[in-house]
């Protein structure tokens, strides 16, 4: 029987389709025109996104992580897989099939296997909030595709790559002017994907998103990245995506 055809579509942001080993994943679905104060520069692309999903990965309680009027858009009855510490919030949002995990868990879910691993981020909906972690997803189906959230570069990631990664969406930038702790810029996510060593690194979390009146940095954190890692990671195939374009593994 012939391998089923395996791709990812970077729908924006820190969202992306994943289609591996026959499954259908969301990761931290970012669905509409505008969050807060942050508003959408790319366009939406159109892209059957909410149905047929077969499960949520939510990397952390952020805003533009997890978005209440986002994951409105989804039928209630899919499952989510959460770091520990989200599942109040979602059951609150109509989510009862949801999954806390913490680093090291893993979850079967329409023949895939989702392994939460480390990130290094503050996972809290706010400062002020309760405790909850922030994680990264490998997923494993006929390849293996690691989905970071937010996390700054960590000594871990070597383990991580030591799996054997297909595919790293890596982010390369934030939504604003700077970037806090927590978080990855161009140099930082070509020096991840020197350690995680993937087959295939595509930039996330870039040029999609930015306060209202102010306009984003466009692509160039996205060059930036490919650029660095040209130097930091020669054995790595960097492939930029457009929101809406996808990428066969």
């Amino acid at each position: 029987m012939a391998a089923t055809a395996e791709r990812l579509t970077w729908l924006g942001h820190a969202t992306v389709l994943l289609e591996v080993g026959g499954a259908r994943l969301l990761t931290d679905p970012l669905l509409r025109d505008r969050v807060g104060h942050l508003r959408r520069q790319a366009a939406m692309p159109r892209h059957d996104t909410t149905t047929h999903i077969d499960a949520v990965l939510v990397s952390h309680l952020h805003l533009d992580h997890l978005d209440a009027g986002s994951m409105r858009r989804l039928p209630r009855e899919v499952p989510v897989i959460a770091p520990t510490g989200a599942g109040a919030l979602l059951r609150r949002l109509g989510f009862g099939r949801t999954t806390e995990v913490s680093a090291g868990e893993t979850v079967q879910v329409a023949g895939v296997t989702v392994a939460a691993v480390p990130a290094v981020h503050d996972g809290r909906r706010h400062p002020l909030a309760p405790l909850a972690e922030a994680v990264g997803y490998v997923v494993t189906g006929e390849h293996r595709v690691y989905f970071a959230g937010d996390t700054d570069l960590f000594e871990g990631m070597r383990a991580i790559g030591a799996l054997g990664l297909d595919v790293a969406l890596l982010p390369v930038a934030g939504w604003g002017p700077t970037l806090g702790p927590g978080h990855m810029d161009a140099r930082a996510a070509a020096e991840a994907a020197a350690r995680l060593r993937p087959r295939i690194a595509i930039p996330i979390h870039w040029g999609t998103v930015s306060p209202v009146g102010m306009a984003n940095a466009g692509d160039r954190p996205a060059r930036e990245f490919a650029d660095r890692a040209a130097e930091l990671a020669p054995g790595v195939r960097v492939v930029q995506l457009a929101p809406g374009e996808s990428c066969d593994i």
